[in-house]
């Protein structure tokens, strides 16, 4: 069976400034790849009735992909390729195809393994489950070795597929239902094992909330002070539902006067070492920590760039400290990428790290 996705682009700004790769992404998750992609500007209606029309022939699924304000208008182009009209809020299905109209982003993602991918399974009368290992930090080298093994464990119709984000992997492991469940099994014992070190979670779920769980079930607290991260990690952990019952306070400490005036970081060290340094990133977790007032720490000091900073630091380096009372550790990385991709990872570094502390 074959499915085709059209992405609706403002010509004017970049591919990027639609995130569709969260719902492109999602097809794969679900046993369902997409064969052709096509990006089309949202205000050229004839080239994309043609290219419905075109895909609907060959296909057995075309999907239009689009920012929430363009969703009333896509219908319409489905409706008038289709020859029939919407039921439902999102899926329009015919004898031959089924046609989706879906936002762009996470909310799209959701739709389709909540929705589409369920459908695509009754249409094709055949289900696929799936399994998931989230890690953090694990080397290529290492994390393709394991991927492998499971691979010739699993043996065909079994699909291990990776996806990579600010640091974080995800592994996902897709099997239909009339695959060896022995052969699944020791598929994920292989990814499991191999990878123990890296793995925070066999769930879909952020570091964070793996994070805030932990915490809730040794029933510590935690607080966290950041600088060149600018509050990404308190951002972090504040999303996760039920976080207040485990997150103290978050000091987002960017100026140097900050972290000696808040944090009790030491004027000498400033001058000594600067404010992205082992010694600054130490004291800055040591400053929550003393306190009392919470059981693990988090600080942050880093260049997120574009430019080295004042010290002739070089984008990219950074210093991630954890600890508690009884011990603070600090990480050393020169990450790779721009401004954002620099701060993301470091997030998920840290918490990754803080996680690791309470394991």
């Amino acid at each position: 069976m074959k499915y085709a996705a059209i992405i609706l682009v403002n010509r004017r700004n970049s591919l990027a400034a639609v995130d569709f790769q969260p719902v492109t992404d999602a097809f794969l998750s679900g046993g369902a790849p997409l064969d052709e992609v096509v990006f089309l500007p949202y205000d050229a209606a004839l080239q994309i009735s043609s290219a419905l029309v075109r895909c609907a022939e060959t296909c057995d699924g075309v999907f239009l992909v689009a920012e929430n304000v363009l969703l009333p208008a896509a219908r319409r182009m489905i409706e008038g390729a289709a020859g029939a009209n919407f039921s439902e809020e999102y899926l329009l299905e015919t004898e031959k195809c089924l046609f989706g109209v879906l936002p762009a982003g996470p909310q799209g993602k959701n739709l389709v393994l909540g929705e589409t991918i369920p459908r695509i399974d009754a249409r094709r009368n055949l289900r696929y489950a799936r399994l998931v290992l989230r890690t953090v930090l694990a080397p290529a080298e290492i994390l393709h070795r394991a991927v492998e093994s499971a691979r010739e464990a699993a043996g065909e119709g079994v699909e291990i597929h990776l996806f990579e984000r600010y640091g974080v992997c995800s592994i996902e492991l897709l099997y239909p239902d009339t695959a060896p469940k022995m052969a699944v099994d020791e598929a994920m014992r292989i990814l499991a094992t191999e990878l123990a070190e890296f793995v925070y979670s066999d769930r879909d779920e952020s570091v964070a909330a793996r994070l805030v769980d932990a915490l809730k079930l040794r029933h510590k607290t935690i607080s966290v002070a950041e600088s060149f991260t600018g509050g990404g990690i308190a951002r972090a952990i504040t999303r996760v539902p039920g976080a207040s019952a485990v997150y103290f306070e978050g000091i987002n400490a960017y100026n140097a006067r900050a972290k000696e005036e808040r944090l009790g970081v030491s004027s000498l060290t400033v001058r000594r070492q600067g404010t992205v340094s082992d010694e600054t990133a130490y004291e800055m977790a040591a400053g929550l920590l003393k306190t009392g007032n919470c059981d693990l720490a988090i600080a942050t000091t880093g260049v997120a760039g574009p430019d080295p900073d004042e010290m002739g630091n070089p984008v990219g380096l950074c210093f991630l400290a954890v600890g508690t009372k009884e011990r603070v550790n600090v990480f050393r990385f020169r990450l790779k990428g721009d401004r954002e991709t620099i701060s993301e990872t470091a997030i998920n570094l840290a918490l990754f790290y803080a996680f690791r502390e309470l394991r």
